[in-house]
């Protein structure tokens, strides 16, 4: 009886991991499918100048250069769990997908706040030289972050990963939404003299801000929220599975796709059955 209990548990766990690893497979597939030429189309655009231009939107080319990192990232996952020889590259491909984004998203967000509540320092520092010398330094810190990734799960220290990359997501997610709660009160206020269709102006561009904030705070929640709390989840119980962390990273997946969205609506490229008038940015 114990030995087909025993054998009975092990088929059934046999099973939920191959479910698991299908599920995985799935979403990695997907995000390297539609991420991959997403974004290489979204740095053609920009490079040709079809937006506002390579230095106002630099902070979006490295971002997407980061999303590109993040697809064929996926595309190794997925090799990975039939090839694991590629596991080394895929646990080195981990900072990237851990720092990346929430970087440059936090430097988008930092580069708004600037613009709506201290635009004289955003004048200041809007040339092209003072964002590369911001996107050298985070290139370097998501160099670091992946040396540093694969050398803790080598080292078996999980542990340790877990508090220093959920400490990063908190402290990042932090400085985004102090930002966007001072755009949002930046924005409730009116310039003095204005009349008429200033104002008409202005409360569209209001109504414009508050779509972008929104979209943008809940995808900063779907993206932080669930790998933050199943770090902290792992660290208090003490017992990490590979099953916890399939929600988190299927909201991280998910999530990337808001930003290429937002843009190429925002141009003009998005398809058309997918566009909505109200959402005009």
């Amino acid at each position: 009886m114990n030995f087909t209990t025993t054998e009975t548990s092990t088929n059934s766990t046999v099973h939920s991991i191959g479910r698991m690893d299908f599920v995985v497979t799935c979403v990695h597939s997907m995000n390297f499918f539609f991420g991959l030429p997403t974004h290489s189309y979204i740095i053609w655009l920009i490079i040709t100048g079809a937006g506002s231009g390579v230095a106002s939107e630099f902070f979006i080319l490295n971002l997407s250069v980061c999303e590109i990192g993040n697809s064929l990232n996926s595309l190794v996952s997925a090799l990975t769990v039939y090839f694991s020889s590629l596991s080394f590259l895929m646990l080195f491909l981990h900072g990237l997908i851990l720092t990346g984004r929430p970087l440059f998203q936090c430097l988008i967000c930092v580069e708004r706040y600037l613009a709506v509540a201290h635009p004289v320092t955003f004048l200041k520092f809007k040339p092209l030289r003072y964002r590369a010398i911001c996107c050298a330094v985070v290139w370097i810190i998501i160099l670091a972050s992946c040396f540093y990734s694969l050398f803790i799960t080598i080292s078996q220290h999980n542990h340790v990963k877990v508090w220093f990359f959920s400490l990063q997501f908190l402290l990042l997610f932090s400085i985004q939404l102090f930002c966007l709660v001072a755009v949002l009160r930046a924005l409730k206020h009116s310039g003095p003299g204005e009349r008429g269709r200033e104002r008409e102006e202005e409360n569209h561009i209001k109504r414009r801000a508050f779509y972008l904030i929104s979209i943008a705070t809940v995808s900063m929640t779907f993206i932080y929220v669930p790998y933050s709390t199943t770090g902290f989840y792992i660290i208090v119980t003490q017992h990490n599975n590979p099953a916890y962390w399939t929600p988190g990273f299927v909201c991280y997946m998910l999530a990337g796709f808001v930003q290429p969205v937002l843009y190429l609506h925002r141009t003009g490229k998005l398809p058309v059955f997918l566009m909505r008038s109200e959402f005009v940015t």
